[in-house]
């Protein structure tokens, strides 16, 4: 649930569910906010859960059941995944090294499965585990002037550098913030404010007004970010994927010790390629998830995530397609009728920053 519902609606905000939370959808004109964005600044309101995990063995514990390298010094992140035996992703998340404890940021709806997951594993080691995510309020801060809008709220605090460190600081003097660098999903640079939920109100406000003005993001401009961005999103092409398949190797620290899944992965990966992969189409009409790709009248894959891309002006789509397809000239049906659609280069945008999450293959 939003924490600051108050302040949505007196900027005539549009409310939707998401991972069975209420976040924004849009405040009335989303392609404007999106281009307010990509030329300055917007706050979004992210609707993380959060897993804290304390105790001496909170570092082997966590890295010893996620895809990448949990980092041992305060002040790091990392992205990393669940898999299940199959290798496909249960979850993704962040995990930040805040001293004397690990903070996991989740997929709202997986915080609560993950607690009760990890809880029954612990068996001698010595950590605690709990679902905190109504202790926190967690406001994104993206766009071209997103480096200058923060360093001019930080009263005590340079913007963090490079990706996924943060620093701790606060606005005004009291309101206390922990500042997370992004891995820039929206093509921009970016950053997330964490704060305590009693104060989430004071701290929104904060970042709109405070310093170079900003404008509030609802979810439906975060989606076309996003895509313009070329970055996956959890629900729409994650959830149930190889890693591999999806090129997520951000998430991957192929060197590490056995975590469940890595079996598959490691045979994906010396296969040297996998199946199939995803690619960016634009789509001369806004396709549907689900929606067949085609190539000479054959089903060749289906598309996961399309959107109306306000800086192309032309819908753009993720999709999966057989990994050795040459053709760049395709279509999707729609309704029973072919559209054109033609692969493109991820990102389909190039913003100031390149988001990690850009699919990569071998070579």
């Amino acid at each position: 649930m939003t924490l600051v519902a108050d302040i949505h609606e007196a900027h005539g905000a549009t409310f939707e569910s998401r991972g069975g939370v209420t976040v924004v959808s849009h405040y009335g004109r989303p392609e404007r906010t999106h281009r307010a964005v990509r030329n300055g600044v917007g706050v979004i309101e992210h609707g993380y859960g959060v897993v804290v995990v304390e105790g001496d063995d909170r570092i082997e514990y966590v890295d010893n059941v996620v895809t990448n390298t949990v980092p041992t010094e305060d002040g790091q992140g990392t992205y990393a995944l669940l898999l299940d035996p199959d290798g496909r992703i249960e979850t993704e998340m962040y995990v930040y090294n805040a001293g004397e404890r690990l903070l996991v940021f989740t997929p709202p709806d997986r915080a609560e499965p993950l607690v009760e997951e990890w809880r029954s594993k612990t068996f001698l080691q010595r950590v605690r585990i709990r679902d905190a995510s109504d202790e926190f309020g967690v406001f994104g801060v993206h766009g071209k002037h997103a480096t200058e809008k923060v360093a001019s709220v930080l009263g005590d605090a340079g913007a963090p550098e490079p990706e996924l460190t943060f620093v701790r600081g606060s606005i005004g003097g009291e309101l206390g913030v922990t500042v997370i660098a992004s891995d820039n999903p929206t093509g921009e640079e970016g950053y997330d404010i964490i704060c305590r939920a009693k104060d989430a109100e004071d701290v929104f406000e904060a970042l709109l007004i405070y310093g170079n003005p900003a404008v509030p993001v609802g979810y439906q401009t975060w989606d076309s970010l996003t895509a313009e961005a070329g970055t996956p999103l959890f629900e729409t092409e994650l959830k149930g994927q190889i890693p591999n398949v999806l090129g997520l190797r951000n998430a991957l620290d192929f060197d590490k010790g056995c975590f469940v899944g890595q079996e598959v992965v490691s045979k994906v990966e010396n296969r040297g390629r996998p199946s199939r992969r995803l690619v960016g189409l634009q789509v001369d009409a806004l396709p549907a998830r689900g929606d067949d790709v085609l190539a000479d009248g054959d089903s060749i894959g289906e598309i996961t995530r399309a959107v109306e891309s306000p800086l192309l002006d032309s819908p753009i789509a993720f999709a999966f397609v057989p990994y050795d397809l040459d053709a760049d000239e395709l279509a999707v049906e729609i309704d029973g009728e072919e559209v054109a659609a033609v692969r493109k280069s991820l990102p389909f945008v190039e913003g100031n920053a390149r988001s990690a999450r850009i699919p990569t293959y071998p070579e």
